[in-house]
């Protein structure tokens, strides 16, 4: 998401070096840096913030799909639906909105309450 740790430096010394590559390689959600700069660098002068000071974007940015730590959405459901026991209630505590929407109405009509 480079909100966060070593990348930020990284990014600060190499992000505005056009003969740089920036490769992604997993989702980066709303409101990150990372979103920031995957969605507008082929913007003429784009930029993106860290720690309050602005750095255009001229390295060439990629994004490689297809790897990812987490499950989506019918994998979620699977996971829960096998659990030997079923949970109580179940909160969401990580992902877009829209997403959790999505999920929480997959496990409500299996009979799962939300918390």
């Amino acid at each position: 998401m480079c909100s966060g740790g070593r990348i930020i430096d990284h990014l600060k010394a190499g992000i505005g070096e056009f003969r740089n590559d920036i490769l992604f390689v997993g989702y980066q959600a709303n409101g990150t840096p990372g979103r920031d700069i995957l969605q507008y660098h082929k913007r003429p002068g784009a930029y993106v913030y860290f720690d309050d000071k602005k750095y255009e974007i001229k390295a060439r940015v990629h994004q490689l799909s297809g790897y990812s730590a987490h499950a989506d959405c019918d994998d979620l459901v699977a996971w829960v639906t096998a659990m030997a026991e079923k949970p109580g209630k179940i909160k969401f505590v990580h992902g877009d909105s829209g997403a959790q929407k999505a999920l929480a109405g997959k496990l409500a009509g299996n009979g799962y309450l939300m918390a």
